[in-house]
This record gives C-alpha cells, structure tokens and sequence, in this order.
C-alpha cells in the first residue's frame, strides 16, 4: 500500500511541476507588463528584479498553505485514504479544467479553480462515507469549512470590485497631481510619492506579510508589531530625503526606482499568494504521508486531524518552487510571446482591437454611465470643470514615435496598487485571482486616465463582465469535475487512479508540447516583416486559405440545404462565423502594421494600404458566406419545402468549376485563366438566375427556397468579384515588393 501512495505522491510533484511552469507562463505579464510597456528599463534588467522578487516571495507564502490543508474542509473527519483521494481529484481536476479552458480561449483563475476543486473533491468525498455509512446525507456540511469558504470565495469576488475602484480612485487622486505634464510636479513632489510608494510596498509586503515567512521568529515579528507607526514613519522620512537629494543633486528618475520596485513587489505577492495554488495541495499530502506512516494505524482508519496543526513549508520546498518560476520566466517562450504581444496591442492606439467584444450589458451600462455623466456635467460648475479638465489633457503625440500604452505615473499606481491588494490579501490568509486583480487594477486606472473613450468604453466595460461571468463558470466547473473524478475514484479505486492519472499527464503533453493553432499564427506572423515582401507574403497564405474555406462551406451549405440536414447545417453556420471571425482578424492586422512603423518607405506604406483592401474584399466575402449560412439553417429548421432538382445540381458544379480553377494558384498563368474565366463564370451566374426566374412559377418552387437559391448565387457572384479584385491587389503588391526599398 506505501507503494501506491508514493506513486500517488510523485503524480502531484509532477502535476505541481507543470503547474508552475503553465501558471509563471501565463501569468508573466501580471508582474512585467506595466515595466516593459512604459520602457522603464531594458528586459532583462526587468527580468532579474522580477526574478528576486519570485524568489522572495516564495519564501513568504508558508502561511497560505493552510488553504489546501483545512480552509475549505474539515480534516479531522476524514481519513488517510480518503484525504489522498480528495488531493488527487483535486490536481486530475485542474488539469483537465485548465486545459479545457486554455483550448476554448475561456477565462479562467488559477486560484478559483483550486479553492473550487478542493470543495468539490471533498464534498464529493463527504457524500460518498455518508452514502456508505447509511447516515444522512444532509450531514454533508459538518465536513465543509464554512465559514472559512465562504471568506476565502467571498474575498475573491470582492478583490474584482475593489480592485477596480482602488486603481481608478488612486490613479485619479495621482493624475490631478501630476497631470500629463509631469515633469514640473515632479521635481517638487516626486520624492514624497516615491517615498510614499515605497514605504507603502515595504508596510504591506514585509510588515504585513512577515507572518507567512516560513523563516520569521516569534520575537521578530512581536516588535515589528509594537513598533509599526515607528518604523513607518521613519521610512517615510528617510525616503523622502534620500529620494529628494537624488533628484536635485544627481537628476535621478525616481519613477524607474518606483516602477521596478513595484514590479519586484508585485512578482513577490504573485508568488507569496499564487504558490499555494501549484504546489499547497502536494505539499498537504505529502505532510499526510508522513503522519500517517509515523502512526502505524491502517490508512483507512488514521484521522487526519493534524492537518489542523498550524505548519510551516519547508523553505527549501518553496525556494525549489520559487526556483522553477524564475527559470520559466527566463526560459519560457511562451511568457516572452504572451508578453510582448500584449505589449503590441495596448501599445497601438489606433489598432481598433479590443479582447472582448462588446455586450449588451456593457451597452447598457455605457448608456447609463453618459447619462449620469450628463448630470453630473449640469451639476459641477464650468470652472471646476474646465480646471479638472486641464489637468486631464494629454500629451500631443509627436510625429515619427510611437506613443506609450501608458506613461511612468500609470505604470507605478498600477503596480503599486496591485502589489498592495495582494500582499494584503496574502498577510490575511485570503487566496485571490493575481490576474483579475492586475487585470481590474489597470481597467480601473485606465478608466480614471481618461483612456476609456466612447470608442473603447462598450469593449472594456464587457471586458470587466466576462471576468467576473469567467470567475463564476470557472467556480462551477472546477467543483463539478473535481467531484466526478473523486467518486469515480471511490468506485473505481486503484485502476480509476490510474487510468485517471494517465489521462491527465496526456492532456498536459499534448498542451504544453503541441503548438495551438494561436501559438501558430503569431510564429507565422513574427516571422514575416512587414514590408512590402513580407505584407505579400502574409497575404497571399491569407488569400489562399479564406478562398478555400469559403468553396468549401459553400459547397457544405448546399449540401445541408438539399438533404434538409439541420444538424449539418448548424455546424456549417459556426464554421462560417470562425470564417468571419478570422476575416475580420487578417483585416485588423494592418493596423499592427501601423503600429509597428511609425514612419514606413513609401513601398512598404502603399503595400499595407493594398492589403487592407485585399483583406476588406475578402471579409466581405466571409460576412456573405455567413450570412447564406444562417439563412438555409433557418430555413431547414423551420422545416420549409426544399426544392432540388436540376438547379440545384447547376450550382453544385459552378462551385466545383471555382473550386477547379483556385487549387492551383501558384503560378501567374492560373490567376490569368482565373481571371479570363471569371466573366464566364458571371455569365452562367446570369443564366442560373434567368432559369431560376423562370423555374419559381412553372415548378411550383416556394418563394423561400427561391430566395434561398438567389441569395447563394449573389454570394457565389460576390466571391468572383471580390477575389479578382483582391488578386489584383496582391499582384500589385507582388510588384512594389520587387522594387527596391529606395523607392
């Protein structure tokens, strides 16, 4: 039997292993994002101070290992056995959640999923020993911590919200001060807000957090206690002078000393509160493997009350995981991708993406807010107005840079703050979401910098709903599965673990070893230049690709259509709005283009401009397609006649004759013949529709199956059109790519 609990053992080290690396790669950006953005300081120096600040920060995380060993049940009542199973369908769990959502683009927290996971497992585990008991289930609750569950959920939800506001309080409190124009404030006041910043960071980090160090003393922490005013105080003071002479006398700019200790501050608290959530729950059951062998008592009877114990992690463990987490952040291609393409696209202001799309909730509440606006606009007098105004307009964008996603007062509230709500967190023994935390601390000072304008508001606003809709759909998902897989290892028993167990190391193979088709894209995509060769090269893969999805979801519609096939149909109609959805990406991608060269040649210029209007043809033909696809889904699903006969078999073959000519497009011969046989396609268009004029009185066709057939040959003639036009363009910028760059 120990030998089935080390292999269980080693299972979660491994699990943890891959936890960590998957958590610090996508989580990277929390802590460095807002350094890199505002170009601070070079990547590397950034990455050393983030390094020292994991490192730290693991050794501070003792205390919230608690979570995984009695916050959210009750140990005491369950045995050994029992305990060991609820650690493991914690981390199965996780596992397949993780990678459900990362595979679906969902939202998800690394935190909610373990909190959630570890009451599922053991409610699961709970219900199963009443079951088997023959006592009632409704005792299921004296096995659930909770009150403790119900502080550690209600703290997660309340950190989104008070995040949010925290940011844009702060940030506006510290625009008014500095405004835009910061340099004139900052010589008078700027030692006072960095020794106020860093003396916050130290109160929050060190004082508040020394109590989860895995190396503090009683004593220690005993006078820091008595001696806080003291010790704030006089950090303050110091601060303050030392930052002051370091200004005037040697021109220092104490923004980079507050922004790269909040970025080690902020990779401190990420590790101190988010190290429980990859290694808390193999640690627990490693501490339960030692009990129980030391006790003798058969792994089925052995109680697990000293898991209530209050008990330090072993600094070495949690330098070992702090290790791990800075190697991933230096070594880890995937943090740097994750990184620097979200520094791309906060960085293009004129980009016109946006992560979330807008909702009707988010419509709802922009509509709302300017109208409260409007009232407020009445109430407030004009010169108070105008004054608070002043203070808000920003810097005129110089010609031939590239604007910052955000200036040095931005970047040190967002860090600052976000560091100080985590470290308090941390300090209270309250798990929480790092990035719905940084992520609503940047919403928040970016809505109070005057960077939510009418033209982003609606996205950003849905974007804080789908966080907090992630948060829920994440809570349910991770209690349901972490359920399911425990009482199918108590009816399965050994070989459930095990098949299980395989099951989810194959899921994270498959994860972290096959590149997704995203992963894909931006490779493609980094790899290309974009001057005129690389815009030719970017846009013919992309031409080829759309014009074959579109043949063959036509071909697919009206396939489903004649053999009145809904559920086909269905399927063919999210294939054309994934069709849709990549248009409107290939079209959006000049404007990184944009970004990406504030001052291209002249060649490079009128190639960009070329291809978006390629990619505006082709996302027409895409919206077309669409379209067609919801209409015959419409049409089949509220079971209307479907008339076929020789028409249909005409139209059927016009699209293979498209399909014919466009498979080899390689050489300028084919696009000719393409070409040339583009106003003969556009003739059997015509005829096509003369007959079906025609056929809709002397066949008895219905008007809706009519409109169906009509609607599909004006795409068909739509895509003809659209894609001769559009290989004209890529030929034209075939052509500018042969000049040379003096041109």
């Amino acid at each position: 039997m120990d030998q089935y609990y080390i292999i269980l053992l080693a299972f979660l080290g491994v699990i943890a292993i891959f936890d960590l690396f998957v958590g610090v790669s996508n989580d990277a950006v929390n802590f460095l994002n807002s350094a890199l953005g505002c170009r601070i300081t070079s990547f590397r120096t950034t990455l050393w101070v983030a390094s020292l600040g994991v490192l730290a920060g693991a050794t501070f995380s003792s205390g919230m290992m608690e979570i995984a060993r009695s916050g959210v049940f009750h140990p005491q009542l369950f045995t050994f056995s029992e305990l060991m199973i609820i650690f493991f369908a914690v981390m199965v769990a996780d596992v397949i959640l993780l990678d459900a959502f990362n595979s679906l683009g969902l939202p998800t927290s690394t935190t909610v999923s373990i909190v959630f996971e570890l009451l599922g497992s053991a409610f699961a585990a709970a219900l199963f020993k009443l079951i088997d008991a023959g006592l009632p289930i409704t005792d299921v609750a004296n096995y659930i911590n909770s009150s403790k569950s119900l502080g550690i959920i209600s703290g997660i939800l309340i950190s989104v919200v008070v995040a949010f506001i925290s940011g844009a309080v702060v940030q506006y409190l510290a625009r008014l001060v500095f405004t835009f124009h910061f340099e004139n404030a900052y010589r008078r006041i700027g030692a006072i807000f960095g020794a106020l910043a860093i003396t916050a960071i130290i109160y929050f980090l060190i004082m508040k957090g020394a109590k989860g160090a895995s190396f503090m003393r009683p004593e220690w922490l005993s006078w820091m206690k008595d001696n806080t005013a003291s010790i704030v105080f006089t950090l303050f003071a110091m601060f303050t002078v030392i930052f002051q002479i370091l200004i005037v006398t040697f021109r220092v700019n104490i923004f980079k000393i507050v922004i790269l200790a909040g970025t080690f501050s902020l990779a401190f608290a990420f590790a101190g509160n988010d190290l429980v959530n990859f290694v808390g729950v193999p640690l627990a059951a490693w501490d339960s493997f030692q009990a129980w062998q030391a006790s003798g008592v058969a792994d089925t009877e052995f109680m697990m009350g000293g898991l209530l114990k209050p008990a330090t992690a072993p600094t070495a463990f949690l330098l070992l995981a702090g290790f791990v987490m800075v190697l991933t952040l230096w070594f880890s291609k995937k943090a740097h991708r994750v990184i620097q393409t979200s520094i791309n696209l906060s960085s293009s202001q004129s980009s016109g993406q946006e992560q979330f799309d807008a909702t009707t909730a988010g419509r709802m509440i922009v509509r709302a807010s300017m109208s409260v606006g409007n009232v407020i606009h009445q109430i407030v007098p004009i010169p108070i107005q105008r004054g608070i105004q002043k203070r808000f307009e920003p810097l005129p964008v110089v010609k031939g840079e590239i604007p910052l996603p955000f200036d040095y007062v931005r970047a040190s509230i967002n860090l600052m703050v976000s560091a100080i709500l985590i470290a308090s967190a941390t300090s209270l023994k309250l798990p929480l979401s790092t990035t719905y935390v940084t992520f609503m601390v940047a919403m928040g000072s970016s809505f109070a910098d005057g960077a939510w304008d009418r033209e982003s508001a609606v996205y950003r606003i849905s974007g804080v709903l789908t966080v907090i809709s992630g948060w829920f759909l994440t809570a349910v998902s991770a209690s349901t599965l972490a359920a399911i897989v425990a009482f199918g290892v108590f009816l399965g028993g050994e070989v459930a673990a095990i098949i299980l167990g395989c099951g989810a190391v194959f899921m994270l193979v498959r994860s972290n070893f096959k590149p997704r088709q995203e992963d894909e894209v931006e490779a493609k995509e980094a790899r290309h230049a974009y001057n005129a060769a690389g815009v030719k090269a970017i846009l013919a893969d992309t031409h080829e690709k759309s014009l074959a999805k579109s043949l063959t979801l036509l071909t697919k519609i009206l396939e489903g259509f004649t053999a009145d096939a809904q559920r086909d149909l269905t399927r063919v109609r999210n294939e054309a709005g994934d069709l849709h959805e990549e248009a409107i990406e290939a079209r959006q991608l000049y404007y990184r283009m944009v970004a990406s060269d504030s001052q291209p040649q002249k060649v490079d210029f009128d190639a960009r401009y070329l291809y978006l209007r390629a990619t505006t043809n082709t996302r027409e033909v895409a919206r077309a397609v669409q379209n067609l696809a919801r209409l015959a889904c419409e049409h089949v699903a509220n079971r209307h006649r479907i008339s076929t006969g020789s028409l249909s078999r005409d139209i059927a073959t016009l699209v293979l004759d498209i399909k014919r000519l466009t498979k080899v497009a390689d050489s300028k011969a084919d696009v000719m013949a393409l070409r040339l046989e583009a106003h003969g396609i556009i003739d059997r268009i015509e005829t096509l529709q003369h007959r079906l004029m025609e056929m809709q009185p002397q066949e008895k066709m219905t008007i809706r199956s009519c409109e169906f057939y009509l609607s599909y040959l004006l795409v068909v003639r739509e895509l003809v059109n659209h894609y001769e036009i559009a290989s004209l363009l890529e030929e034209r910028i075939e052509q500018l790519a042969s000049k040379p760059q003096s041109a």
